[in-house]
């Protein structure tokens, strides 16, 4: 059975380097677990779907919670799938650089991420339409 998961948290270190190797350890990690997803991260934020089986991706998630690079985790939506919207990407990245803030305006107050303050739905709507119109980077 195919799960989406969607998370927030927050970046202990916000140093490129940090986000790297973030990214570096989920592109070498998912592929043997069936974990597909996307990262989208802006302002010390990431916003997360991971996709695969519901125990891995149950696993994957207790990994982030415990993670000492993430805090403020949150789990924003949980749903069963019957097919992957992020199937192409081991961990695709949103290029936040070239995001108009009129997208961010469109699902928030402010131009600017931030999933703790709307809905679960709005964050996967936000990350669908980013995926849509952003360049995303790390296929692999």
């Amino acid at each position: 059975m195919l799960v989406r998961l969607l998370y927030a948290s927050r970046a202990v270190d916000t140093s490129p380097n940090a986000i790297e190797a973030i990214l570096t350890q989920s592109r070498l990690h998912n592929p043997e677990c069936g974990i597909t997803g996307i990262l989208c991260y802006g302002g010390g934020i990431f916003l997360q779907a991971i996709e695969g089986g519901r125990m891995a991706v149950s696993e994957l998630y207790g990994h982030i919670q415990r993670d000492p690079r993430h805090k403020d985790v949150v789990l924003l939506h949980y749903e069963e799938i019957s097919e992957r919207h992020f199937g192409g990407w081991t961990m695709g990245q949103v290029n936040m650089s070239k995001i108009n803030a009129s997208i961010l305006l469109k699902y928030a107050e402010k131009p600017e991420l931030d999933p703790y303050s709307v809905s679960g739905s709005v964050s996967l709507a936000l990350l669908e339409e980013l995926m849509a119109t952003a360049s995303i980077i790390g296929r692999a």
